[in-house]
């Protein structure tokens, strides 16, 4: 029996789309942070079929089904058991996915003695979530052509952010992100352009990471977020993942930068707010946002390691 752990990221410079090929690629070069504090915990075991079972339930997941075969049939795979928990909601726009892959490709590279480095992990957790591919590195990670493989921009400690998340609703999303990819890639009148945009964007928050500089940071990031959104937005039918409390804790996060506080907004496919600060920044940061109508939920998060085993 073999025990992984990953943790979600938050992509401060997004992508939204995916190629029209096989292998599970983005449309764009994207950058993220992995977070600590929230993990999925794989366990893999022998069996004698196949078996996953998320959060004690046992469960038919078509993209786990699918990578699982794929495995198979490349590694000569043992039938296993799959045993995933998640501590914090499930596809509710906290990267439960990409934490989720992350931990089981970790797990049957060392339950199965596969011998895979980094960049092979990432590659098949990539298969099984693009974002996942992201969660097999800790810190400040980038997923970028032509191998689309996660490679480490920088370490936890070369700049120790903050992020504070404001859960706005415990519940699953109505629209997949893979469902919505596709829409807002056959209907979204401004979807090439964001294709255009975002080789400019990555360049800057990668520079601006390089360079410790929050304030070129937080322009770019949030203007990838809000471009995002916008692509969900003029899809057909439209895509909304915000409520009432997410518009509110973006108000609110430009307030505090207005009133000196080192932080900016990012939101995925989901009504959470993830605000990244300054350390400093940190206790103003979580008590404005818990204080915002609507908010269920205060989580806070330094940034964390990579995708790692933690029982064998």
């Amino acid at each position: 029996m073999t025990t992984a752990l990953a943790h979600p990221n938050i992509a401060l410079v997004k992508y939204w789309g995916k190629q029209n090929k096989a292998g599970n690629m983005p449309a764009t070069p994207n950058l993220s942070i992995t977070l600590s504090e929230l993990s999925a915990v794989t366990t893999v075991s022998d069996s004698d079929h196949f078996q996953f079972h998320l959060n004690g339930k046992q469960v038919d997941d078509p993209k786990v089904s699918a990578l699982m075969s794929t495995m198979t049939d490349t590694f000569n795979l043992p039938p296993l058991h799959i045993d995933s928990t998640n501590n914090f909601p499930t596809s509710a726009g906290l990267a439960s996915s990409a934490a989720g892959f992350a931990a089981l490709v970790t797990g049957i590279d060392a339950h199965c003695n596969l011998g895979m480095d980094a960049a092979l992990r990432s590659e098949w957790a990539r298969r099984g979530s693009a974002s996942a591919a992201r969660s097999i590195c800790g810190g400040f990670v980038a997923l970028v052509p032509p191998d689309w493989q996660a490679q480490s921009l920088a370490p936890i400690d070369h700049w120790p952010l903050e992020v504070v998340v404001a859960i706005t609703s415990h519940g699953t999303k109505g629209v997949s992100s893979t469902e919505g990819m596709e829409r807002s890639r056959l209907t979204s009148p401004f979807y090439n352009q964001w294709l255009r945009s975002a080789g400019d964007d990555y360049a800057a928050a990668s520079g601006a990471i390089a360079a410790r500089d929050f304030e070129k940071l937080a322009a770019v990031a949030e203007l990838s977020c809000l471009k995002m959104h916008s692509l969900m937005l003029t899809s057909s039918p439209t895509l909304s993942y915000w409520t009432p409390a997410s518009i509110a804790c973006m108000d609110r996060i430009r307030a505090l930068r207005a009133q000196r506080e080192a932080v900016f907004f990012t939101v995925d496919a989901g009504p959470q707010i993830k605000a990244v600060c300054l350390p400093e920044s940190r206790m103003a940061v979580a008590q404005a946002l818990s204080e915002v109508p609507g908010v269920l939920e205060i989580l806070c998060c330094p940034l964390g390691e990579g995708a790692r085993i933690i029982d064998d």
